[in-house]
């Protein structure tokens, strides 16, 4: 009877995890498909590419300025990192990196009022936030097959 609880309890974990994640942290849809994780990455929060669309451009990283990284894989590719917690509901300070444009800004993300959880706006700019962009990105709910890194 005992090994049925702790198999029953092996089984339930996984998806108790996943359900328990908030805030920032968790895995979000891009606007343009992609499923990005953000997790805890020491001290800090760090985002990375953990599936891509169908129609993606691209499977590697063919814009970086760096000629050597134009051939590293999308998939698994750490796109953020640096950003401080501030609250369960935003985080800032970090780095974000544009594979579309192969360039890297400053970064904030905040989850959005009304949406429940469910909408993370990440903002990147140049030097001060009123010279920037927000995207909007979905949380996802559904279990996301993640690409191969």
């Amino acid at each position: 009877m005992r090994r049925i609880w702790m198999i029953a309890i092996l089984l339930v974990l996984p998806v108790t995890a996943h359900a328990q994640e908030s805030g920032v942290l968790g895995e979000w849809l891009t606007p343009i498909g992609a499923t990005v994780a953000v997790y805890r990455c020491n001290d800090a929060v760090c985002l990375k590419l953990i599936a891509l669309s169908k129609n993606a451009p691209s499977r590697v990283d063919s814009n970086n300025p760096d000629p050597a990284l134009r051939k590293r894989p999308l998939c698994g590719l750490q796109i953020g990192s640096g950003f401080r917690l501030a609250g369960s509901n935003h985080a800032e300070g970090g780095q974000l990196y544009d594979p579309k444009s192969g360039k890297t800004y400053s970064g904030s993300m905040a989850i959005s009022g009304a949406s429940n959880g469910d909408s993370l706006n990440l903002r990147g700019y140049i030097g001060i936030k009123l010279f920037g962009r927000t995207e909007v990105w979905t949380r996802a709910h559904e279990n996301v097959t993640t690409c191969r890194e």
